[in-house]
């Protein structure tokens, strides 16, 4: 997809609007796990996520290439939509963006304040995003897809952040929606020429990438039912599958209710709120626990744009009290 060049080309490109984001070794998730662990916390990002590196990479090119470009319009659950309206709007560019009926409040709220016309349609994603495309030939509005090789290149710039401040991962888990940030980090480490396990991380209820790993062609689902909107996919990118099958060593599916406690971990041991998606990697970790004894384990955070009343609903009424230091 893109050379080692290309990659340091694209991190000062995301670097211009986002500061390299923090990787912490958090002493009481390494208790958790009984390993040592690194976080990279995408969720620091000026929107929240880590794919709003991909949109800055993505709307850098394009405006460059086609200066006048009327607008951009794409479909979403939420962090793309906020990482293309933050970019175009960086570039005086129109952005309008699909979100199925019923998609986070709080992510619509931001996508309209970072600028973007919002459009709901759809039960699903997937519906969204045909109706997008459908609009895109209708308005001459250029589509972004949700998958692409500038986008790719974006979000692989926190891998490379990632990888030359722990280049002695053992393994690393990243969670999957459409694909970018696990192909992004696959990309990174071959670059780097490091030997770190890659793992993707899927929702039981959204498992298409999963179920086209262990098929080796692309699966798709009829519904994408799980709480954590990042993951919910029902179609795979081609172009992803094939990076993933070669690149991954495998791909573990976790519930949402996996996916609660380790919401909940991250708050009580980091202090960080994630997202379901940003969670996923530690949910998978904790099901993993007993093949991570001794190991050194990266896990991407890769959002934090939980609503509040999906928090308190999902995981915060919940929530296990820890011990309480006294006075």
């Amino acid at each position: 997809m893109f050379d080692l060049k290309e990659l340091e080309r694209a991190h000062a490109i995301v670097r211009q609007a986002v500061p390299a984001t923090p990787a912490h070794a958090w002493p009481l998730l390494c208790l958790r796990l009984g390993a040592q662990v690194v976080v990279k916390h995408e969720n620091h990002t000026p929107t929240g996520a880590f794919k709003v590196r991909g949109g800055l990479v993505y709307l850098e090119r394009l405006k460059r290439e086609r200066p006048n470009i009327p607008g951009i319009i794409s479909a979403t659950r939420g962090n793309h939509g906020q990482s293309l309206a933050f970019a175009a709007s960086r570039h005086g560019v129109p952005a309008v963006i699909y979100v199925p009926r019923g998609n986070s409040v709080e992510k619509n709220r931001a996508m309209k304040a970072f600028g973007a016309e919002l459009v709901e349609h759809g039960e699903d994603f997937q519906a969204a995003r045909e109706e997008a495309g459908r609009h895109a030939q209708f308005a001459g509005l250029h589509m972004v897809p949700s998958f692409h090789t500038d986008l790719v290149l974006g979000v692989a710039s926190y891998a490379l952040e990632l990888f030359r401040a722990a280049p002695d991962l053992d393994i690393l888990y990243v969670p999957i929606g459409q694909g970018s940030g696990i192909c992004g980090c696959i990309m990174a480490r071959d670059l780097l020429g490091l030997k770190t396990e890659i793992v993707g991380v899927q929702s039981t209820e959204a498992p298409s990438y999963a179920l086209s790993f262990a098929a080796g062609h692309v699966v798709t689902t009829e519904t994408s039912n799980t709480l954590a909107d990042g993951m919910a996919t029902r179609i795979p990118d081609p172009e992803a599958l094939a990076i993933i099958r070669k690149g991954a060593s495998r791909i573990v599916q976790v519930t949402d209710d996996e996916i609660a406690l380790a919401i909940r971990a991250l708050w009580t041991d980091t202090h960080n709120l994630a997202e379901g998606a940003g969670a996923a990697a530690l949910a998978a970790a904790i099901q993993e626990k007993k093949r991570l004894s001794g190991k050194r384990v990266g896990l991407v955070l890769s959002g934090g744009n939980i609503d509040f009343d999906l928090f308190r609903g999902w995981v915060g009424t919940e929530a296990p009290v820890a011990h309480r230091a006294t006075a």
